[in-house]
């Protein structure tokens, strides 16, 4: 089976909003944490510090937590794969503007649209698809109890 390795940021500001950008979904809008595929060679870390940087602008000079692991297949979505597997990283941050390293037809071309910062009623009050899609029910133990010792293994599920 081929998976996709991807890495994605939960970029908090102090306000605990997490930062967000826009991907088509069909009909819909879903909405991702920054980041993406990991490169041949390069450490989980290494990735998201790059991914950060050419999406948001933002540096990372730390090793954020590991906080969630999902592994999902069948998914259709990543042409050549039989599915993705994403680690999500906690990564608290003041709050910028979103500015990466790529150009807007660079981030177009990888489906990364519009940012915005996202308050947890906003999301839970929302019509729109959030990824990962029970984002909505994991973030408020990460807010209240902080990042797990391990990372929590969260459903995939197929499309």
């Amino acid at each position: 089976m081929r998976l996709r390795h991807s890495v994605r940021g939960l970029v908090l500001d102090p306000e605990d909003r997490l930062l967000l950008y826009a991907t088509p979904l069909g009909d819909a809008t879903l909405w991702v944490p920054p980041g993406g595929g990991i490169e041949p060679g390069e450490t989980l870390l290494e990735a998201l510090r790059r991914e950060l940087a050419e999406e948001t602008g933002l540096d990372l000079t730390f090793a954020p937590p590991h906080v969630w692991h999902r592994e999902t297949h069948g998914v259709h979505y990543v042409p050549g794969y039989d599915g993705v597997i994403n680690d999500y990283f906690l990564v608290r941050v003041p709050a910028f503007t979103p500015r990466g390293t790529l150009t807007a037809e660079e981030l177009a071309a990888e489906n990364v649209g519009e940012f915005r910062w996202w308050r947890l009623p906003e999301i839970v009050a929302s019509a729109d698809v959030f990824a990962p899609r029970d984002l909505a029910r994991l973030l408020p133990a990460l807010l209240d109890e902080g990042p797990p010792a391990a990372p929590l293994v969260i459903e995939g599920s197929p499309r």
